[in-house]
């Protein structure tokens, strides 16, 4: 398990069993502190500041039975927040990890949604005034660009790029 080390300072980890106490260093706190003050970051960045907070052994130094009854979470939860600042780092600890390929593909891709944007700019079907939602995406899988598409993913489309 790797150790990271902040100007010099190490961060390690004690593990006592079946307790794990993280001893991070004196220039995270006034970081963890601003967070939870200022309300700085997404509701789940200020609930990692203040468990660390909590958890810190030269601070509080709650059990994390006492903070997941605090914060209305699992003991787990505690255990691999520590577990993620000595073997992630304090960043990915504070912020959480992003991902590295989306949840889903993107239905309409480059030349895709350049014909998209082009059909929307051009002139509606006979019988229409105006492009809708529902009509473009009729029109997109009628001409094969996709299988199948919803009205929300042409607005999505048109939103980013018109």
């Amino acid at each position: 398990m790797p150790v990271h080390t902040l100007s010099g300072v190490i961060l390690g980890i004690l593990i006592l069993h079946p307790v794990t106490m993280v001893i991070y260093c004196f220039e995270f706190h006034p970081e963890l502190t601003d967070v939870r003050k200022r309300l700085k970051g997404s509701p789940q960045k200020v609930r990692r500041a203040e468990i660390l907070l909590k958890a810190d052994v030269r601070g509080p130094n709650w059990t994390d039975k006492k903070i997941a009854e605090a914060f209305s979470c699992r003991v787990q939860t505690i255990e691999n927040l520590r577990k993620r600042l000595v073997v992630d780092g304090f960043e990915i600890a504070l912020n959480g990890k992003t991902r590295e390929s989306p949840p889903r593909q993107k239905v309409l891709v480059g030349k895709q949604e350049a014909r998209v944007i082009a059909m929307r700019l051009g002139k509606p079907s006979k019988g229409y005034v105006n492009w809708s939602l529902r009509l473009l995406a009729e029109r997109v899988v009628e001409l094969g660009l996709v299988e199948s598409i919803s009205h929300e993913t042409i607005r999505q489309t048109l939103k980013k790029t018109v």
